[in-house]
């Protein structure tokens, strides 16, 4: 893992050596064991390095000899072992280990359609000066980021937006994504919450050049016609336990200490006990929390003793409010919602103590289609056969139970509820429901006007119009896999393990397996409604048994207690309601309904505070 930027500037200006120098430090913690430059008159490429892969040698940007290739690289190429051996068959010489030197003779054989060949996670920028051209390309999952930005006859980009505003690009936010922020709670590609800031897609590429910008994909999630879905159920289990295992493999390969994140949880524990096939010396990393409700540290020992890891943990605190804003907001630059992330910086920060490098469990829920949503979509449709009457006197008795309830149970009733009158909307509108921090029917109240502010319907709408599924479940994997997955989770991966100078790994995203399951028939994948079958059937086998029966625990900041009304007049300046068009009285209601846990606003909340405090 490692931060990027560069400049290019068709007029011909030469490329200011300080201007450079400042976006690239501005990345420093994405890479603190190396810095390099390239410069060549209106051309010029940065690097920071968090060496994993031959740290002695690999410095980049790297050229090859005749300076006619030039690469900085951002991710890891894990079959770059297999292709190197390839390329010298070929004929082409090597000088490092590296698999960056793998990337730049890649291109010299194959060109753009070197993409092709890797299996990996990455954001690099190519500059190709026989033809005069820069080649920028992203993942195929949307792992690693990848920014750009035109400034008059300067062409910019970086792996973080922080680097546009060294060189002095103006922050200035996009008030069009207000909205879909409001809802999401994240701003997702192509767009940024940041004017003429835009975000390069997953599985896509740039061609910058005098005569403009092109962009291409190499890679899309495959939509296969649903009456071809896979049934074959022995060779499918058989395909995907070949295929998690080669993936750990390949993502094992290292030449720094690494470990792995190890939660109570399925996929997390499957990757650690098929890293124990691989290696006999495996460092695990847990965190816990004094509030048994969100702490897994028992289940995380059983795994860890049976299969002999070294095991490392810690009991960490709450964040003081302010210090989790001021934190966040310098981690993600633009307004980033999800709260989860707070946690997630704390596993970061302590493993970084010990290791470089971890595998980790992230992608299980999309590529097995895992979520609880998956199962209210299949629910969904046979609720529909209720007869109406019935539908009506059941939603009618769980009103009532939630609204007599408090606490914990209350906002379980509230969801359930949720559910239940979804079901009889569009799947754009369940989705709608499904991903809002906040009942939909509160944004007309909350935001006065919506001004330029683009409806979240024309977005989703832009989103599903090139989906081809016509089952809401496989609807739901599309959207997963092409907005919530790259744009959510990995933007939050990828943001927080960087803040702290450590690579995370996600074995669950090599792009076989993903490209597998994509065509795997969702009662395969979700035989009834038990979630996670197949890795239940496979490695959840040699489990312990406490694991495959733990209810999925998930640590939450204390957002209910945090947001309160004082905590909307402490910590938003008044000035800044009016600026986003936000109506002040009503967060205030709101927050105040929260603080007294009468209703569950504190994600959203969190995301209104981030937003207000983002200029500051």
């Amino acid at each position: 893992m490692c931060g990027i930027a560069g400049i290019c500037r068709w007029s011909g200006a030469p490329v200011e050596t300080d201007r450079l120098d400042q976006m690239v430090q501005s990345l420093v913690h994405r890479g603190p064991d190396g810095f390099g430059l390239y410069i060549n008159g209106p051309v010029g490429l940065g690097h920071r390095r968090l060496s994993i892969i031959d740290p002695n040698l690999g410095q980049q940007p790297m050229k090859n000899e005749s300076e006619s290739v030039v690469v900085s690289f951002n991710g890891e190429i894990y079959n770059y072992k297999e292709l190197r051996t390839e390329l010298l068959g070929l004929g082409y010489l090597f000088y490092t280990d590296s698999d960056t030197e793998v990337v730049l003779r890649a291109y010299e054989a194959w060109g753009e359609d070197c993409q092709h060949r890797f299996n990996g996670m990455w954001a690099f920028a190519i500059w190709d000066a026989t033809n005069r051209k820069l080649l920028l390309s992203r993942d195929r999952l949307g792992e690693k980021p990848l920014l750009y930005a035109q400034d008059g006859d300067t062409f910019l980009f970086a792996s973080e937006a922080k680097a546009f505003f060294a060189y002095g690009y103006p922050r200035q936010l996009d008030m069009e994504q207000l909205e879909i922020y409001l809802v999401l709670g994240y701003v997702p590609a192509p767009y940024s919450f940041f004017k003429g800031i835009r975000k390069l897609e997953a599985g896509r590429y740039l061609v910058v050049t005098d005569k403009g910008i092109v962009q291409r994909s190499h890679w899309d999630f495959p939509q296969f016609s649903e009456s071809e879905m896979r049934t074959d159920s022995v060779a499918i289990h058989e395909e995907f336990e070949y295929l998690i295992k080669d993936s750990i493999r390949l993502r094992m390969r290292s030449d720094v200490p690494f470990g792995a994140f190890l939660s109570g949880g399925l996929d997390s524990a499957s990757i650690v006990a098929l890293m124990g096939e691989y290696s006999s010396d495996i460092n695990t990393f847990t965190i816990g929390f004094e509030d048994k409700a969100f702490d897994e540290r028992e289940l995380a020992r059983a795994v860890s003793k049976k299969f002999g890891t070294v095991h490392h943990e810690k009991i960490v605190g709450v964040p003081s409010f302010d210090d989790a804003l001021t934190r966040t907001l310098w981690i993600y630059d633009e307004p980033f919602g999800d709260s989860s992330a707070i946690p997630s910086a704390q596993v970061c920060a302590f493993a970084a103590q010990h290791v470089k490098m971890v595998l980790t469990g992230d992608g299980g829920d999309e590529v097995l289609s895992g979520y609880p949503s998956y199962q209210a979509e299949k629910f969904g449709q046979y609720y529909q056969n209720v007869p109406a009457v019935v539908r009506r006197v059941i939603e009618s008795g769980v009103a009532k139970l939630a609204s007599v309830a408090r606490g914990t149970p209350m906002y379980q009733l509230q969801r359930i509820l949720g559910v239940l009158k979804a079901t009889d909307t569009s799947f754009r509108d369940r989705l709608l429901t499904k991903s809002a921090w906040i009942d939909l029917c509160y944004l007309d109240e909350i935001m006065e006007g919506k001004g330029i502010a683009r409806p979240i319907e024309d977005y989703l709408d832009e989103v599903l119009g090139a989906c081809n599924f016509n089952d809401p479940f496989y609807k739901l994997m599309y959207f997963q896999h092409k907005i919530s997955l790259p744009e959510r989770m990995l933007t939050k991966v990828d943001r927080v393990s960087m803040a702290y100078s450590i690579e995370c790994r996600a074995p669950f995203l090599d792009h076989r397996l993903v490209e597998m399951m994509a065509g795997v028939s969702k009662d395969i994948k979700m035989p009834g409604f038990e979630r996670k079958h197949l890795l239940r059937n496979t490695v959840g086998k040699i489990l312990p048994k406490e694991l495959l029966t733990a209810p999925k625990r998930g640590f939450i900041p204390p957002l209910r207690s945090w947001i309160n009304k004082e905590s909307i007049s402490q910590f938003a300046d008044k000035d800044n309601f009016g600026k986003f068009n936000l109506n002040r009285e009503a967060l205030s209601t709101f927050a105040q309904l929260n603080g007294e846990g009468k209703r569950d606003f504190g994600n959203f909340l969190w995301m209104v505070l981030l937003l207000i405090n983002s200029e500051n």
